[in-house]
């Protein structure tokens, strides 16, 4: 084992459209794993998310203020481009249902045959958490339904004035 230290840096990808509880449980639990922590917003210029990148960054920063080796950057292009330029050796990825192994699976086979040295681990979701996702967040919240149980609250305030509109 390597004793350099990015050999210790993950980096957890997603779009955080926007981030959820169980989002926030993978990164503190990640963080708990790895010496560093880089939460990565994925942009994709065809989709057009809720919020832009700039305020998901703001939210994750907020969220995740208390973890003093987490820091929040943004990609666009392959995550697996994004983790090598920043010297990481883990991809941290979420497992909410058996449906979401078989697509993680795949990337992570083909982020191994891009980049062999850069291993993907994957983190099962907290029974709590499990049904939890971002686009159920925003539905809610889109019908003025309470969020609070989750999303953090600076979310939950984002997502009120965001559908107020």
């Amino acid at each position: 084992m390597s004793h350099n230290p990015v050999a210790r840096l993950a980096v957890y990808a997603g779009s955080f459209d926007p981030v959820t509880f169980g989002h926030l449980d993978l990164i503190e639990r990640a963080s708990a794993l790895f010496s560093d922590v880089i939460v990565a917003i994925g942009v994709h210029p065809t989709r057009s998310p809720l919020f832009s990148a700039d305020e998901r960054k703001d939210l994750l920063l907020s969220a995740t203020r208390h973890l003093f080796n987490v820091r929040v950057d943004s990609f666009d292009g392959l995550l697996i481009d994004f983790v090598n330029q920043k010297q990481a050796r883990v991809i941290v990825r979420g497992l909410r249902a058996a449906t979401d192994f078989e697509y993680e699976l795949q990337i992570a086979h083909a982020n191994a045959d891009m980049r062999p040295e850069i291993d993907t681990i994957f983190l099962p979701t907290r029974t709590k958490h499990g049904f939890v996702s971002a686009s159920l967040v925003r539905e809610i919240a889109s019908h003025g339904g309470d969020v609070s149980r989750y999303a953090p609250p600076e979310v939950s305030t984002a997502l009120a004035r965001k559908f107020s509109r």
